[in-house]
């Protein structure tokens, strides 16, 4: 069943702006379970610094390469689906980040991507994940 359809064929519960940080949360735990269940090994969570923030890093099973991944999570569609909220800006924001975290492990020649998991919640815990792989190039401006 592809991400849309068991999209579609869930009601999701509505939620108010406050539950906000705790579908995030919640979003990120979902997707580190996903990544681990995959094989991934993480590296860091919630890595911030001045120009943005990295979710989740994690190395990728088959290739090894170093992996910035951005979690977007949502109750509901009535903001449209999740991925559609990194947007060129957010992009840079991360790949700002990225490359913070690149320099300060002294990484610089490291193989990299960036991805994205897109995560529909449901109560009865279905989630409906998506896992976009080489989503996004890094963004300067």
């Amino acid at each position: 069943m592809s991400f849309f359809t068991r999209l579609l064929s869930k009601t999701p519960t509505v939620t108010n702006a406050t539950d906000n940080k705790k579908t995030g949360e919640l979003g990120e735990e979902v997707a580190t379970n996903f990544l681990i269940e995959r094989g991934y090994r993480i590296v860091e969570r919630n890595f911030r610094c001045k120009g943005g923030e990295v979710d989740i890093i994690g190395r990728d099973p088959v290739d090894k390469s170093l992996v910035f991944i951005e979690v977007k999570a949502r109750r509901g569609l009535s903001y449209g689906v999740p991925q559609l909220a990194v947007t060129p800006f957010k992009q840079r924001q991360i790949s700002k980040a990225a490359l913070t975290w690149l320099s300060k492990n002294r990484l610089h020649d490291t193989n990299a991507r960036f991805d994205v998991i897109a995560i529909l919640l449901h109560t009865d815990g279905q989630h409906a994940i998506d896992h976009i792989k080489n989503a996004f190039d890094v963004a300067y401006q």
